[in-house]
């Protein structure tokens, strides 16, 4: 179109050196933070080879940007980590160039991908996995689209290291920069309450917190707005696009609306404070009556005035529907939750501050959970509560406190939600039972009318309860996600092992420490046959 051929033209006037090495032939991808093109790039063996590049926007943060690029050559280039071939710069203007992996949609693939193939793609996922937190790399944005798969060739390459960070003994000397500027304590000094309206509330159980660190969060805040806001890169914007149209998640909603400090009318979360540390477990939940007044919390002459109130007042606001002054002076807390919605593991929706590589295996599990299931996005909420009443749905209630209780956070939910037996959930959605003679479904795909669960687009309402996410998750086990299977070959989903279901439970692991890791993973059963 005009508008790319556009684009190209910029770029190439921002970065004049690639006029006479590359002849841009596209834009494949588009993001918050960057834009990439399809090029081929002319050899001295007359033969033309093609080459990604990624073209970050200019207002990038040096060190984002030297990070990323380090994260390339040391740890990229082998075991189906995406490498790097050449950088160019020209002022504030940066481009990367990668070799080009041609690959497929992975929406497009899942519900003609063989068992066996599902096999080989989350066993290189767990190579490329290993290969990166042998280097103390945490990817934080592992998910279908960051890990290129070109079908025909079973080559796999794990892309976008955007928002990457690195462990505490980190071999990525720039990462560990980062590292030191992102640590955050482990709470605010007013150990906040988070509470939704449907159900769950999230607070710390042990709060602490010194006064040097509260004085260094403004300067983390503005290091690690670049992370936060950096979800969709490459081919993010256009994924999401499709989804629109034709995803069927198993989990749908209409118009949540995301929590933040200034609550929105309507809001499915509130921020409530208090200044003592309490069992909040002890305590009565609001119920989903209880919604804070928009204008008591986007009162900006309130909030000014709440400004100078002493930290050591107490509150009495707790469990009320509103937000009192006191509670309105108080520093929200901050923990890293840069990813995409839908992969979070459970210690980032509940801002634990101490994240590890093991954040990366829950979202490969989901990854799994999606391949097994047939549908994807498997999750879909606009705001980490609900995202965390999704996780509930499936790995139940009492397991998600008792989980959250290891990692400092108290987890209260007004109802008792019972673990799902994945197999059998699995089975369900993609349409097979053990011992079924017939095939497989067709999954996701489809017009957006027959989704089974209501999507983002729908007319908007009011926030749903975690028993209604119950009923739709039944519902569509019991009728409309079981789809007549079509005369053909099952493609081995007849014949699923539990060590497949074994391995995504270890995956799924709601504690981080106990948490599958991938060195471990490519020693599971569910590999038993295959070379590293």
């Amino acid at each position: 179109t005009a508008g790319i051929k556009k684009d190209i033209e910029k770029l190439y006037e921002a970065v004049p050196q690639l006029v006479n090495v590359f002849k841009i032939k596209e834009k494949i991808g588009e993001g918050t933070f960057s834009s990439v093109y399809l090029a081929t790039a002319q050899l001295q063996t007359g033969y033309e080879e093609k080459m990604a590049l990624k073209h970050l926007i200019p207002t990038s943060h040096p060190l984002r940007i030297a990070a990323e690029l380090q994260c390339l050559t040391v740890a990229g280039g082998q075991d189906n980590v995406m490498g790097v071939k050449y950088c160019f710069r020209k002022n504030d203007h940066v481009v990367i160039v990668m070799p080009y992996l041609e690959h497929e949609s992975f929406l497009d693939i899942l519900t003609s991908l063989s068992f066996e193939e599902v096999r080989e793609y989350m066993f290189n996922l767990f190579k490329a996995l290993r290969r990166i937190h042998r280097f103390g790399i945490v990817h934080r944005d592992v998910k279908p689209s960051n890990f290129l798969y070109n079908r025909q060739l079973k080559k796999y390459a794990l892309v976008d290291f955007g928002l990457a960070q690195g462990t505490p003994d980190t071999k990525i000397e720039l990462l560990k920069t980062a590292h030191s500027e992102d640590q955050q304590g482990s709470c605010s000094q007013n150990n906040p309450v988070l509470s939704l309206g449907n159900g769950v509330s999230v607070s710390d159980a042990a709060p602490k917190q010194t006064a040097q660190q509260s004085a260094s969060k403004a300067a983390d805040r503005r290091f690690s707005s670049l992370s936060k806001a950096q979800i969709k890169q490459e081919r993010g914007g256009k994924e999401d696009s499709v989804h629109h149209s034709v995803q069927r998640s198993v989990f749908g909603e209409r118009n949540f609306n995301v929590y933040s400090s200034t609550c929105q009318e309507n809001s499915s979360a509130k921020l409530i404070k208090q200044s003592k540390v309490i069992d909040v477990s002890s305590r009565k939940l609001v119920t989903k009556k209880k919604i804070i007044s928009i204008k008591t919390v986007s009162n900006g002459a309130a909030r000014k005035a709440a400004s100078g109130c002493p930290l050591n007042l107490p509150c009495d606001c707790y469990a009320t529907d509103r937000v009192c002054s006191v509670c309105l002076s108080r520093r929200q807390q901050i923990a890293p939750r840069a990813g995409t919605p839908g992969f979070r593991a459970p210690e980032v929706l509940t801002k634990c501050p101490t994240q590890t590589t093991a954040i990366d295996m829950w979202s490969a599990g989901i990854i799994f959970l999606s391949l097994l299931s047939g549908r994807y996005p498997f999750f879909k909420a606009s705001d980490d509560l609900t995202a965390l009443a999704q996780i509930m749905t499936v790995r139940g209630s009492r397991e998600t406190i008792q989980a959250a209780r290891t990692f400092g956070k108290s987890v209260v939910c007004t109802q008792v939600v019972p673990t799902q037996n994945l197999r059998t959930l699995c089975e369900k959605l993609r349409g097979t039972n053990s011992g079924c003679k017939g095939s497989q479904g067709e999954g996701p795909r489809g017009s957006e009318n027959d989704s089974a669960l209501p999507v983002a687009g729908d007319k908007p309402c009011a926030p749903e309860t975690l028993g209604k996410q119950m009923q739709h998750l039944k519902n569509f086990q019991e009728g409309d996600g079981a789809l007549e299977m079509k005369a053909m070959d099952m493609k081995g989903w007849d014949q699923v092992p539990d060590e497949a279901y074994d391995l995504l439970d270890k995956l799924l692991d709601l504690n981080p420490a106990t948490r599958i890791t991938a060195k471990e993973a490519l020693l599971h059963p569910f590999f038993k046959d295959m070379r590293l």
